[in-house]
């Protein structure tokens, strides 16, 4: 067995990686990558057929993530990561638990708001962003490339999981296995394998050895922010404004995506593989640029990442048989890869490991006013005028003015060595 203190792969922060990998794998794939496939069967059962009202839901949800986020954000800086995981996957358990017995739209909005909305912001995102930017610094690109993978693998696998599922034990027994699997494989890894930092096992970050003490002072620590100065730093609007802007016009194309793909005329297996498609090509966004970042300006990472996301939308928009809304889904799936590695990557280099969380945590209640009415405002326009059309013109606007933002981005060349 490799030397867990070696540098390389045998470095325990590529275990981490896993951990992170196999966490976020079952936080966004039970949740984000199948709530399309839930779509219509909730819609129909709690005796609505429009797709604003079931869209709300997963804005309420991110409303109330977003609330929270600062709060847990300063707590990944000072808690062990590994106990606010754990309450996170508790909560979620419970929440998909509870999904499994609701009978009205009151309830399903309630629970996505407490149990999920809450529990999910505890046992991902944040915390487990957290550990990979306190693990790796020379290497948090291709870092944050790889254990970021897991959510486009979930997006692989779990539409035509979710499909078979619903169609087996309908779509609350669905909720009941993913509350059962999130506790007995959650729970348990998070415990084992957690370790907060490098340093708690005599590491550096990348596996570096430790280097003795100069005469010079030799590098400036890192030090935590004050709050005052995140909110004055350019990059921190830039960040919130461009990565909002993205994720308002990404989130909601996946929300609909099944859906459209229903509206042309395409099988419901079929249609659900669109998903599929996109987080497949998601893989080989994440890997790429996760290694762009590493070797190159970060700018212009995100901007072919937004670009093959608005050209993958135009042709997805233009799209009437599956060979070429499956091509579209393609380009926009592999820019799509880019977006969570990018932005965590770009935070920690900006401003540092310690206070990672802390501005990770700023950061989404500023970002989720601008990302919530993506999927709701698609719904509703779909419910006024019958096409996806007009809004798929609008998320196209927004691609472009998120490009243009971007440009104005610094991250210090030192802080990526």
């Amino acid at each position: 067995m490799d030397d867990p203190r070696s540098p390389g792969w045998g470095f325990y922060g590529w275990r981490i990686v896993a951990v992170v990998f196999l966490v976020d794998f079952i936080a966004v794939g039970f949740y984000f990558y199948s709530y399309g496939v839930f779509f219509k069967a909730i819609a129909a059962d709690l005796g609505s057929g429009t797709r604003f009202g079931v869209a709300l839901g997963l804005s309420i949800s991110n409303l109330v993530g977003a609330g929270v986020a600062p709060f847990v954000g300063r707590a990944v800086d000072r808690v062990p990561v590994k106990r606010i995981m754990i309450a996170g996957a508790v909560c979620v358990s419970l929440g998909f638990a509870l999904m499994s017995q609701i009978s009205s739209f009151w309830q399903y909005y309630l629970v996505l708001g407490t149990l999920l909305g809450i529990g999910g912001a505890l046992m991902g995102g944040i915390a487990t962003s957290k550990l990979v930017a306190n693990w790796f610094v020379a290497r948090r690109g291709t870092a944050f490339g790889i254990a970021t993978i897991g959510i486009s693998l979930a997006g692989l696998v779990m539409p035509s999981a979710a499909t078979w599922l619903i169609a087996e034990v309908g779509w609350r027994g669905a909720f009941a296995v993913y509350g059962v699997c999130t506790f007995v494989i959650v729970i348990p890894l998070v415990g084992r394998f957690v370790v907060d930092r490098p340093e708690s096992m005599g590491l550096l970050p990348d596996g570096e050895a430790p280097q003795p003490a100069r005469a010079d002072g030799g590098a400036v620590p890192e030090t935590m922010w004050h709050t005052r100065d995140i909110l004055r730093s350019r990059n921190f609007w830039i960040l919130t404004v461009a990565f909002g802007l993205v994720l308002f016009s990404l989130s909601a194309v996946l929300v609909h995506l099944v859906p459209h793909a229903d509206d042309l005329g395409i099988p419901r297996y079929r249609a659900a593989w669109v998903l599929s498609i996109a987080a497949g090509a998601g893989i080989l966004g994440k890997i790429a640029f996760g290694w762009l970042f590493d070797r190159f300006d970060p700018r212009i990472a995100v901007w072919i990442s937004f670009g093959s996301q608005l050209a993958g939308l135009l042709a997805i928009m233009n799209a009437r048989t599956y060979p070429s809304l499956a091509s579209g889904v393609v380009l926009f799936g592999f820019g799509m890869g880019g977006v969570i590695p990018l932005h965590a990557s770009i935070t920690s280099a900006t401003f540092g490991r310690i206070s990672f969380g802390k501005v990770s945590g700023l950061l989404r209640p500023f970002q989720v006013p601008i990302i919530a009415p993506g999927a709701p405002l698609a719904g509703w326009i779909y419910d006024a005028t019958g096409s996806y059309t007009s809004a798929f013109h609008l998320f196209a606007v927004a691609y472009v003015a998120a490009a243009l933002v971007a440009a104005g981005l610094r991250v210090p060349r030192t802080s990526r060595r």
